[in-house]
């Protein structure tokens, strides 16, 4: 009895392990993961890299993608601009990948746009960014201005009663662009020009000092002056210490950053952050049943209790998902295909709703204001609905006429009031 009982369960055991084989019995589907794992963007861009390692894990799990497993290939473009650009060409070329998950700067982006559009390569870019672009073959998972930049002022203006503004940021192409539009969007509400001040300073800088009295003086005459900052990496460390050293609180001069997250925060002393505020589409501290599973996930995954998760993660997560809805959707991992299928697709997001794939490539994403807590945290302090990303600005009069879309007009820059595709991108 024992003796068959044992070969009724090693059979048994042999159909269970013939049936996983069975499922995933195929050539790999490849992907391609672009993001620095040195250099200087390598403390933000390895979680990413991590995170569509445990995307790829946890659907190989179960049962892997049109009956295949998914094989992550990974580079690194060393936070160097040009090299994205090879690495993205040997991705496609070399490696065959069908899909390339990765960039972090909008520099970085741009140098691996023509390679991708010539290749008919698939990116999925997942950082919020400067908005002015629609590319046939990128998926923008982060936020466009209106998703981030904009209800961030209006929350400054409305909730804190700021009417003066010091628009600072590093000196590239981000910042520049957001300013810009953030420039016009406040003077078309009114706001003088000589109630916004614009400063850019180059990546890690340290000597604050003029700059902050600058913003000081800005005050001068009673008004509540607000920070909106699109300052990157190192340097806001700098920044938040000499205004605390100039005995400026988030009460008196709050500070609205756009780059400072959790994975930023993470290690730092917070005593001269706390009180200040972020814009972002999710929070590690947001109340949702899936993202109580995704951190627990993250945790496990990488094997570290303390390590935080941040907006671009969740933006990686909801681009690996979309994706393998639109290959599910198409049958299919070619390019084409996948992009037809892409536009209309809906996933869960970490905030306990929805992102819809526009047909503009960009996605609807909630706005999230937190307030840094000492912890390194946020305290959610404002969301908001979903709001459907803006490829073009409203706000700029060249951007105002241009829409995109894929599906119906083929075009991501169609002049509204010349019924013409612009074939050309601008380089702003």
């Amino acid at each position: 009895m024992m003796k068959k009982l044992s070969a009724m369960l090693a059979l048994t055991t042999a159909m269970a392990l013939a049936t996983g084989a069975m499922a995933q019995d195929g050539e790999p589907i490849k992907i391609g993961v672009l993001h620095s794992l040195s250099g200087t963007m390598a403390i933000s861009e390895t979680t990413l890299k991590d995170t569509v390692l445990m995307m790829v894990e946890q659907q190989n799990a179960k049962g892997g993608l049109l009956g295949r497993p998914i094989e992550a290939v990974v580079v690194d473009p060393a936070s160097d601009w040009p090299l994205f650009a090879e690495k993205a060409r040997e991705l496609l070329t070399v490696s065959d990948v069908d899909a390339i998950f990765g960039c972090w700067t909008s520099v970085s982006r741009k140098s691996v746009l023509p390679v991708i559009e010539e290749l008919n390569g698939l990116l999925f870019y997942p950082v919020q960014y400067e908005g002015e672009e629609s590319s046939k073959n990128v998926i923008y998972t982060g936020a466009a201005p209106n998703q981030q930049a904009i209800p961030a002022v209006d929350y400054m203006a409305d909730e804190l009663g700021v009417e003066k503004w010091a628009l600072l940021g590093t000196d590239y192409v981000y910042p520049r662009t957001t300013n810009n539009i953030l420039d016009a969007y406040l003077k078309g509400k009114g706001v003088a020009e000589g109630d916004i001040f614009v400063n850019y300073t180059p990546f890690g800088h340290s000597d604050w000092s003029k700059i902050v009295a600058d913003v000081v003086a800005l005050g001068a005459d009673g008004k509540k002056v607000g920070v909106v900052s699109t300052i990157n990496g190192d340097a806001n460390v700098g920044f938040y210490k000499e205004l605390a050293a100039a005995g400026v609180s988030a009460d008196d001069i709050p500070v609205m950053a756009f780059s400072v997250g959790e994975e930023e925060l993470a290690g730092l002393d917070t005593t001269n952050l706390v009180g200040h505020l972020a814009a972002w589409n999710y929070f590690q501290s947001a109340e949702s049943d899936a993202n109580a599973a995704f951190i627990e996930e993250w945790k496990a995954f990488i094997g570290d209790d303390k390590r935080v998760t941040n907006d671009p993660m969740e933006a990686t997560v909801i681009g690996f998902n979309a994706w393998v809805a639109a290959v599910e959707k198409a049958g299919t991992t070619d390019v084409d295909p996948v992009l037809d299928a892409i536009v209309g697709v809906e996933v869960p997001n970490l905030t306990g709703g929805t992102a819809t794939v526009l047909p503009n490539h960009h996605l609807t994403k909630p706005v999230l204001i937190g307030e840094i807590r000492e912890d390194g945290q946020f305290d959610i302090v404002s969301q908001t609905e979903p709001v459907p990303g803006d490829a073009w600005t409203d706000f700029l009069p060249e951007s105002a006429k241009l829409d995109a879309d894929w599906p119906g007009k083929d075009c991501g820059m169609f002049n509204t009031e010349t019924n013409a595709c612009v074939q050309v991108q601008s380089n702003y």
